[in-house]
């Protein structure tokens, strides 16, 4: 349904439809910046693509053929990052019974992909710039030097440089992550990628299925706050609903369809507002009114991390979000 022939590819395993020449520009700069040895830094929203063009530096590069070890710095225990990071010995701490090498020494000659590098507490942050410059470090509990030789790309969807001016973020970091920065466009930017992904997803679901024009319209339509993640499990849904082998707007989740409502809590596809931090608060909300206040799970659906929303949250204040739904 779509006039432009996606290109489609894979990186480590991960599966890339591109048909947009935002995304088809990204990957052509990302094959150039891949054969140095810089560091990159991949800014965009949750659930954009990050990862995958993470991947794409990675499947391009000159350490293809060595390692790839990716972490969610948000998805560890803060008194776990350090050993995680860069191991350690045996009776290093209570239950520590064999010595375990850390991601950086599992990523030697490779690449160490630091996904949502924002959430890195401010200790770690001093340990990991001086890694990043070369210098040796122990694994904890070690009386031994560890030198390692690793390629970092980091991502977020985090403004750092706000975090830089207000002190949450090490300036010299920053600037040490960030010696090529790119930035993965939202799935509302590139709206030629919107049908031929939303096809592979539903064809994983049921390859019997197809899209009507109708329902090319109306995913193009929206706005996809949640990105790559909102459109697969509306794909998933819709595949569920199907009432026949073509699918309709109708049988789209009511998140996706775009006709009114009368009443219930205002949709992201019906803020008229291009204020993207307002579109994203009105996202939170509602997700959270869904899940009756738990945030785990709405932390889940919206493809963030626990910490994140938590921030997020005290960043809006509960008399923000009261007067959100009083109207």
């Amino acid at each position: 349904m779509n006039g432009s022939v996606p290109d489609t590819r894979n990186f480590l395993g991960m599966r890339a439809i591109i048909a947009s020449p935002a995304m088809r520009q990204l990957l052509e700069f990302v094959e150039r910046v891949a054969q140095t040895n810089a560091a990159v830094l991949i800014g965009g929203e949750s659930g954009s693509g990050k990862e995958l063009i993470a991947r794409a530096v990675h499947h391009h590069s000159l350490r293809c053929s060595k390692a790839w070890v990716d972490v969610s710095c948000a998805a560890l225990p803060e008194h776990l990052v350090e050993s995680e990071l860069f191991g350690y010995e045996r009776g290093a701490f209570s239950g520590a019974d064999t010595a375990k090498p850390g991601l950086f020494e599992l990523a030697h000659q490779g690449t160490l992909f630091l996904d949502e590098i924002g959430e890195l507490e401010p200790r770690m942050q001093v340990k990991l710039l001086r890694v990043l410059d070369g210098a040796p470090y122990y694994r904890l509990g070690g009386t031994r030097k560890v030198t390692v030789d690793v390629r970092i790309i980091a991502a977020t969807n985090q403004d750092l440089e706000e975090m830089v001016r207000s002190g949450r973020f090490r300036n010299d970091l920053f600037h040490r992550l960030g010696q090529i920065a790119m930035t993965v466009p939202p799935l509302r930017e590139r709206r030629e990628d919107i049908v031929p992904i939303a096809e592979y997803f539903l064809q994983q679901q049921n390859p019997s299925l197809t899209l009507s024009e109708e329902a090319c319209g109306a995913l193009q339509a929206h706005a996809w706050p949640g990105n790559i993640r909102e459109l697969r499990n509306a794909m998933m849904k819709a595949a569920v609903l199907a009432r026949g082998p073509e699918l309709e707007a109708a049988d789209l989740p009511l998140t996706v369809n775009s006709r009114p409502r009368s009443n219930g809590p205002v949709r992201i596809d019906q803020i008229s507002s291009p204020n993207l931090d307002h579109m994203e608060k009105h996202a939170i909300l509602e997700t959270l009114v869904k899940t009756n206040g738990h945030q785990q799970r709405a932390a889940e659906l919206l493809g963030i991390s626990r910490r994140t929303l938590s921030r997020k949250l005290k960043l809006y204040g509960t008399e923000s979000a009261r007067q959100t739904y009083a109207s």
